[in-house]
């Protein structure tokens, strides 16, 4: 096995999706490679946006499934397998309507949540031995469908957070690479 650490973004493709909540993982990436100079691009050995380099002498890939959230699982299952990447070196960020909105939760392992990406990426792999940063997005309001409500952009209240937010986990993630799932967890998993 390598060294490569992952950081895996959940999302839907397109510009539909672009800011919808479901799409808090794509994101993350993106400012996450803008912070540290990498560049995305259409991958060559998966179905995703993929960028390599290195971050404090650490291999670094950072990836954005192109597969659609609910088979995200086989995008990251190739990644692993190409790079042969241990599992305990790879964080996925996803969005948690069981969270509150600007709440992180870092986990070192678990289950899926009920949300169908992690549930792809589970099932691909075989394992939730697996760092993952949920954020939350809140409950929906109003008898409003979960399905619609994930694929609902941020309201104009929640834009005006949602910078802020996207930075906090981009700096999760970052803390992670650096101190590890143990430490990471309790900097960012305060209740807000």
């Amino acid at each position: 096995m390598s060294d490569v650490r992952l950081i895996v973004g959940l999302g839907n493709p397109g510009g539909d999706y672009e800011y919808t909540r479901h799409n808090l993982g794509f994101l993350v990436i993106c400012r996450l490679s803008e912070k540290i100079g990498f560049k995305l691009g259409l991958s060559s050995f998966t179905n995703g946006l993929t960028a390599e380099g290195e971050y404090k002498g650490m291999a670094l890939c950072l990836l954005m499934p192109l597969t659609f959230m609910n088979n995200s699982g086989k995008a990251v299952k190739r990644v692993i397998e190409a790079k042969e990447i241990q599992l305990g070196n790879m964080i996925v960020v996803s969005d948690d309507f069981n969270l509150d909105f600007l709440q992180l939760r870092l986990r070192s392992k678990g289950s899926d949540g009920g949300h169908n990406g992690l549930n792809s990426v589970i099932a691909s792999l075989g394992s939730e031995k697996f760092s993952r940063l949920r954020m939350g997005i809140g409950l929906p309001k109003d008898g409003v469908p979960t399905v619609d409500y994930v694929l609902q952009e941020f309201t104009k209240a929640e834009r005006e957070d949602l910078d802020d937010y996207v930075n906090e986990a981009v700096d999760c993630c970052l803390f992670w690479l650096e101190e590890g799932a143990a430490r990471a967890m309790e900097k960012f998993n305060q209740k807000r």
